[in-house]
């Protein structure tokens, strides 16, 4: 697979999860690759991977709750052709015991770092005849999910913002999409995770590799006419209404 060679890809959050097999994903189709994420151990263990399959990657490490931060990626990455906005924080529990901090610190990953670097990035893309934006959103953007009221915002203001910049790019031949995955293997224990098989109509929890596959695909020529869509990688999860209790029957 070469339909990304002569590309350069940036993807945030790829030390781990969903970003790490993205970065493999797309190395493995010809783009060279810019890791970003915290752990400079993890970001090399990734760019040796890449590297030992031929491909091309290096590490920029970044924390990107912190402003400057970004701004100093947007600027190292350089003439970036594909944006993976993979980078994400969590926070669960009951809404009242957050605080503000907390409250400030996961809108500014998930959100604020989506925003700059778009801002950035998508005009020089624009100037160069076009490029393509990728977000990570989540089925929790359109599903009610208790004690996740904050996560559950940020990842609706994803899906939000994505459509928006699809309408100010696109005339440019950006192209800016989302993948809204559902229960995935990444760090989150399995035991939690499993609790959904019963309510996926595919009957099982996702891999990383599965919501990569559909971002390489977006990435690629092959979706050269997807714009301002959110694509569930769910396994049917938010679209089918789930298995319902056997019905009690008297003779």
């Amino acid at each position: 697979m070469s339909e990304l060679t002569g590309k350069t890809a940036l993807v945030t959050g790829a030390t781990s999860g969903i970003g790490r097999a993205t970065a493999i994903a797309l190395a493995a189709r010809g783009a060279s690759v810019v890791i970003s994420g915290r752990n400079p151990e993890r970001g090399a263990e990734v760019v040796e991977k890449i590297q030992a399959d031929g491909g091309t990657a290096r590490f920029v490490a970044t924390d990107l709750a912190d402003e400057d931060e970004v701004r100093r990626l947007a600027q190292e990455a350089g003439a970036v052709d594909v944006l993976v906005n993979s980078a994400g924080a969590g926070a669960f529990g009951p809404s009242a015991s957050f605080t503000t901090e907390q409250f400030n610190t996961l809108f500014d990953t998930n959100v604020r770092a989506i925003f700059l670097l778009t801002a950035a990035l998508a005009p020089k893309m624009a100037e160069r005849g076009g490029g393509s934006v990728i977000n990570i959103s989540s089925g929790s953007a359109v599903l009610g999910d208790e004690n996740n009221a904050i996560y559950v915002a940020s990842k609706g203001a994803v899906n939000a913002i994505t459509r928006a910049f699809a309408a100010e790019y696109g005339p440019s031949n950006v192209r800016v999409n989302a993948v809204s995955p559902g229960p995935i293997y990444t760090s989150v224990p399995a035991m939690w995770l499993d609790r959904y098989i019963n309510l996926i109509p595919l009957r099982r929890v996702g891999q990383p590799e599965d919501v990569a596959e559909v971002i390489a695909f977006l990435a690629s020529p092959g979706g050269s006419y997807i714009n301002a869509a959110v694509i569930p990688v769910d396994g049917g999860l938010t679209a089918v209404e789930p298995p319902k209790p056997p019905v009690e029957t008297t003779d």
